[in-house]
């Protein structure tokens, strides 16, 4: 097939064009999916503080006492190493669906997209449609074009603190964060965090918008080192689409020497970045679907075939078929299970109970006033659990030795007690200056909760 192409159609084109971009609203089915998994998403990240676990909130990063509550367990600061395991075992998997995939995972699960689009949908049932969008930001300013955009904004500004708000009851406790919104006692700390989110959501979701993707975000700079000849991305036939032009609808446009394609523009009008698909593939592309199933639409009025704009990949475009065992692809895939292995077993042998041995360094040792030998220890333990618990000290690897502990310790929960214990013993039944010890400490409610730690036992 010859196509006509005129030599101005071989510049290459900025992304979009200056100015604001007008998303036109498009249903079909990958936004069906996103809108769902939208919804879906925001309502976890909205619920998740309000889960309560035994009397407490089950997700709770308590900076102020430096204790992260999730489910049971409480994470204290030098458990921080399961951070560093967890944003490993993101990237990796991110590569690996970047890999397989493309970029779904900016165009169904990034927040700034969600919350882009949903802006997007108030100011669509406020201000109208595209067409409607576009005349009124022409139009002169009147009453009903003041009242409109205070509304979309007044909304998104609501959208914005609640947003806000939510994020913030992963940090302070949910019931006391909106007992005190509502009775205007929060801190000033809570409010600068509240107001400084809130205004990041306001100016990322309503203002910068696509430019956060396309300019701020690294991702997309770096993501197409990832793909390879058979990710899946958003592409458009230009075999079958071109030469594109309008025509009638029952017209012969094979006939004509046109292509498929329409030039109805529409996949242009519903790209959140601005972009028209047909000039190639472009890093500021989201893979968000939307100008598929906006071509799907135009083709099914026109009775064509769909799958003008589709998800492929190279090999497929080239009549290849794709293998799903690439070295890349199973290289992501083993590091993040690896990484997800590791994780699991670290937890599976993690205990609630932390504990070192301190020895003072200026008295080794001394001789009571019965001639007995002793050595002073200091226990640092740190109750891990969410409840106080009692504990009691023993040892071993001292015959006929005893162990001097105070009568009750309680250690409240996240909290860590120093312990002081002395053993003692006759010095004449030990061989050498150094004996090897061992303390366990353990909870008395339940068994399982414990702890062994080695020291030594010095004499002269």
């Amino acid at each position: 097939m010859k196509f006509d192409i005129k030599e101005e159609d071989m510049i290459i084109k900025p992304y979009k064009q200056e100015g604001p971009i007008y998303i036109r609203e498009q249903k079909g089915f990958f936004q069906k999916i996103r809108r769902y998994l939208g919804w879906i998403l925001m309502f976890v990240f909205i619920a998740i503080p309000w889960i309560p676990y035994k009397d407490q909130q089950a997700v709770l990063l308590d900076v102020a006492s430096q204790q992260f509550r999730i489910f049971g367990q409480t994470f204290l600061p030098h458990d921080f190493m399961i951070l560093a395991w967890v944003f490993m075992a993101g990237a990796f998997g991110l590569f690996f669906v970047t890999n397989w995939l493309g970029r779904v995972w900016c165009g169904y699960t990034c927040p700034q997209t969600i919350w882009m689009l949903m802006f997007t949908w108030v100011e669509h049932r406020i201000e109208g449609t595209r067409n409607q969008r576009i005349k009124l930001d022409k139009s002169d300013w009147s009453t009903k074009k003041a009242v409109r955009k205070v509304a979309k904004h007044a909304v998104w500004l609501v959208i914005s603190v609640f947003t806000a708000t939510s994020f913030m009851a992963y940090f302070v406790p949910a019931k006391t964060l909106y007992i005190e919104m509502f009775t205007l006692e929060w801190s000033g700390l809570v409010s600068f965090w509240v107001f400084l989110f809130a205004f990041c959501t306001y100016g990322n979701a309503g203002f910068l918008r696509e430019k956060m993707c396309t300019v701020a975000c690294p991702y997309s700079r770096f993501q197409s080192v990832m793909f390879d000849k058979d990710t899946l991305v958003v592409a458009y036939d230009a075999l079958r689409g071109e030469n594109r032009g309008r025509r009638k609808r029952k017209s012969d446009h094979k006939a004509q020497g046109l292509g498929d394609c329409v030039d109805c523009n529409l996949c242009v009008e519903v790209c959140p970045a601005g972009i028209d698909i047909r000039n190639g593939l472009q890093y500021e592309c989201i893979n968000c679907g939307l100008c598929i199933d906006a071509c799907d639409d135009t083709m099914g009025k026109f009775g064509y075939a769909k799958g003008l704009i589709k998800y492929t990949s190279e090999n497929q475009d080239a009549g290849k078929k794709s293998s799903p065992f690439r070295l890349k692809l199973l290289g992501y895939a083993s590091l993040f299970v690896a990484i997800l292995v590791t994780m699991t077993i670290w937890a599976f042998n993690r205990t609630p109970i932390e504990a070192s041995v301190i020895r003072d360094r200026n008295a080794l040792y001394r001789v009571n006033y019965e001639g007995l030998v002793e050595n002073p220890y200091t226990l640092s333990v740190i109750n891990k659990t969410q409840q106080a618990m009692q504990y009691n000290v023993s040892f071993s690897g001292i015959d006929n030795a005893h162990l001097t502990t105070p009568e009750k310790i309680e250690i409240q929960a996240g909290k860590m007690l120093l312990i002081p214990v002395t053993i003692a013993t006759d010095g004449y039944g030990l061989k050498g200056k150094r004996t090897p010890i061992t303390f366990t400490i353990s909870a008395d409610e339940d068994s399982s909760i414990s702890i062994t730690k080695e020291s030594y036992f010095y004499k002269n």
